[in-house]
């Protein structure tokens, strides 16, 4: 009998500590709906490992693409133009028509006289050279010429475009100042200031004239709409 009420004494109180710990079990769910909706998502989130690795997320804004100036229309039109017409890389091409703007202010002269001499001499070759010994792209006598070359290396430099272009122009703009005439510059540029049909110097301006045509155009495009029509 004994044995019997210990059992049941035992029992009572396991049972009765079992129903204690519910209790606060239960106690504490109750305590966490009612905190939850307080604390938001955040509270939510701070129970995630990842929330505590989370960066923050930066949108950046659209780029906004610079507006085209009338001079990188204008190079744009001729390097088009030229690629087209001798069948050149545009980006090649480019880089030629940039030079040769680059030069003509540096010494003073139309970078499209320069062009136009490239057209004549290789065609837009940067690697050609002539059986006399001219080289690259304006078809330079290396050998009339060294003082300007040492500056870029020597001889060797000279199948560089930019160095071709910016030495061509020196000696081109050398001679229009030496001549006071462009025609008579450009045969002396060809070594040949004495040929009475002044043959190179046609073809050069002519294939500049086909270039200023195009800007003339392009110019006219650019221009105010009552300005064309007035």
């Amino acid at each position: 009998m004994k044995l019997a009420a210990q059992f049941r004494t035992t029992a009572g109180r396991t049972l009765a500590g079992l129903k204690s710990f519910l209790a606060l079990v239960g106690g504490a769910a109750v305590l966490g709906a009612f905190a939850m909706p307080l604390a938001g998502e955040d509270w939510v989130k701070t129970l995630t490992p990842d929330a505590l690795w989370e960066q923050p997320t930066v949108v950046a804004g659209p780029i906004q693409a610079q507006p085209e100036t009338a001079l990188e229309r204008e190079q744009r039109a001729v390097t088009e133009y030229i690629a087209k017409r001798y069948r050149v890389a545009d980006t090649a091409v480019a880089a030629y028509v940039s030079t040769a703007y680059r030069a003509g202010a540096q010494y003073n002269l139309d970078p499209l006289l320069i062009l136009a001499v490239m057209a004549v001499e290789s065609r837009y070759n940067p690697v050609a050279e002539s059986v006399v010994g001219a080289k690259g792209l304006m078809q330079v006598m290396p050998k009339f010429h060294l003082d300007k070359l040492l500056d870029h290396g020597g001889e060797p430099a000279l199948l560089e475009p930019e160095v071709n272009i910016l030495v061509g122009a020196q000696i081109l703009r050398e001679y229009q100042r030496r001549l006071g005439d462009t025609e008579a510059a450009l045969q002396m540029y060809a070594g040949a200031y004495d040929e009475p049909t002044a043959q190179y110097a046609a073809k050069v301006l002519a294939e500049r004239a086909r270039l200023e045509s195009l800007r003339q155009a392009l110019r006219q495009q650019q221009k105010p709409k009552k300005q064309q029509s007035a």
